[in-house]
């Protein structure tokens, strides 16, 4: 049975409005009986992804990405936090290792379940432009702008465009700061949100 703060989590309004995570996500942190603290942080970095993905789909229409896998990969990338919820509120980063093969146990494929793994690797070998946009969307929700990480999206879009990198990094920059203006409504809105439920 799922309690009532997180149900709260995955349900209450929340200003800037957010949109709901897919019917999977909330199935399996149901049954996860995932702390609420996650879920709302996931509700809110999943929403960025899903506005990232739809600024970059009118801005650069040449950059093919799979907005579907970027919106799973957001809403599941911190779900091995179930197994280290401590991680919820101090550093650590054993959720990532635990949440790729809590994803795959619960019949994720792997494709999609590699984003719990890899969203704070950007450099590994393999990183598409789907993984750049839910490590994005991970930093910019709460207002944070990482420069190596940025620049690889960047290199990407003026591969993808032939714009220079310069004008590139202007829209992409205008993008994350329209993004960011809400960070401190999402950071206060996970934070109405207990750790433990």
């Amino acid at each position: 049975m799922t309690s009532d703060s997180l149900r709260r989590a995955l349900t209450a309004p929340a200003d800037p409005p957010l949109r709901p995570l897919p019917d999977r996500v909330v199935a399996l942190l149901e049954a996860l009986d995932a702390p609420p603290r996650l879920a709302a942080h996931l509700r809110a970095v999943h929403d960025v992804a899903a506005q990232l993905s739809d600024a970059l789909a009118h801005r650069f229409p040449q950059l093919s990405f799979d907005s579907e896998a970027v919106l799973f990969g957001a809403a599941t990338h911190d779900i091995g936090k179930v197994r280290h919820p401590e991680e919820l509120s101090g550093p650590g980063s054993a959720h990532e290792p635990a949440g790729y093969e809590l994803l795959l146990q619960h019949g994720v494929a792997e494709s999609s379940a590699r984003f719990a793994r890899d969203h704070a690797s950007w450099h590994r070998d393999g990183i598409d432009v789907d993984d750049l946009l839910v490590s994005v969307a991970d930093k910019v929700w709460k207002g944070k702008r990482v420069t190596d990480l940025e620049e690889l999206l960047v290199d990407r879009l003026a591969g993808v465009t032939g714009r220079e990198r310069w004008s590139v990094f202007l829209d992409l920059d205008d993008i994350l700061d329209q993004i960011a203006a809400d960070a401190d409504r999402r950071l206060a809105f996970q934070a109405t949100h207990p750790v433990r439920g």
